[in-house]
C-alpha cells in the first residue's frame, strides 16, 4: 500500500499542476491544515531536481502569505474560527498563560515554530491574537521558512538519488519517521 501511495505521490509531483498545488498546501497549512507542506515539496525535487529552488521560494512564498491568514485570524476572528482551531489542538485553556508568554518571546516562538514540524498554524494564530508586532512576525516568519524549505531543497538538490534510492528502499522506516516527527510536532503543542 505505501509503495502505491509513494508511487501515486511522485506521478503528482511531476505533474504540470504540482507547483501552484504546492503553493495552496503550504498557504493553508500555515493557517488551518494540519499536514505540512514537505509532503508533496520533497517527492517533486526528487521529481524534478533542477527546480529545487523554485520550489522551495513557492514553498515559502505560499506558507508565508498563509502565516499572515494564520495572523488575521488570530487578531480578528478568535472568537469563532481561532478558538475553534485551538480547541482542535488542545490549546483553548492554555491561551492566557500562552499570551504572557508571547509578550516576551514571541519572535523567538515564530522562528522556531516555522523551522521544526511543530504546527506552525498555532503560532500564527496566537501572533495575531495577542497582538505580536507585524513586521517582527513577518521577519521571522520569512527567515524561518525559507530557512526550513531551501534546507531541504538543497540537501535533496545535492544527495538527491541517494535519498530518493534510500526511500524507496526503505519506505516503511520513512513513513515510520515521518509520522514520528508529525505526531512530535502536534504532541509539542500539549507542553505550550
Amino acid at each position: 500500500m505505501l509503495r502505491r501511495l509513494y508511487d501515486w505521490t511522485m506521478g503528482l509531483a511531476a505533474h504540470r499542476h504540482a507547483e501552484p498545488s504546492l503553493f495552496a498546501v503550504s498557504f493553508i497549512e500555515s493557517s488551518v491544515f494540519p499536514i505540512p507542506p514537505d509532503v508533496m515539496m520533497i517527492p517533486m525535487i526528487l521529481a524534478r531536481r533542477a527546480r529545487a529552488w523554485a520550489i522551495a521560494a513557492i514553498a515559502t512564498a505560499g506558507s508565508v502569505l498563509g502565516a499572515l491568514l494564520g495572523y488575521w485570524i488570530g487578531a480578528v476572528l478568535m472568537g469563532s474560527v481561532g478558538q475553534w482551531v485551538l480547541t482542535a489542538y488542545g490549546k483553548q485553556g492554555a491561551f492566557d498563560d500562552l499570551a504572557l508568554r508571547f509578550a516576551e518571546y514571541g519572535g523567538w516562538a515564530v522562528l522556531i515554530a516555522a523551522l521544526t514540524p511543530f504546527p506552525f498554524k498555532v503560532i500564527t494564530i496566537f501572533s495575531g491574537a495577542v497582538g505580536l508586532s507585524l513586521p517582527l512576525f513577518i521577519v521571522t516568519a520569512v527567515i524561518g521558512r525559507a530557512a526550513r524549505f531551501f534546507v531541504v531543497a538543497a540537501l535533496l538538490w545535492r544527495f538527491g538519488p541517494p535519498i530518493r534510492d534510500f526511500i524507496e528502499r526503505r519506505l516503511g522506516l520513512v513513513f515510520v519517521l515521518f509520522m514520528a516527527a508529525l505526531i512530535g510536532g502536534f504532541a509539542a503543542v500539549r507542553f505550550l
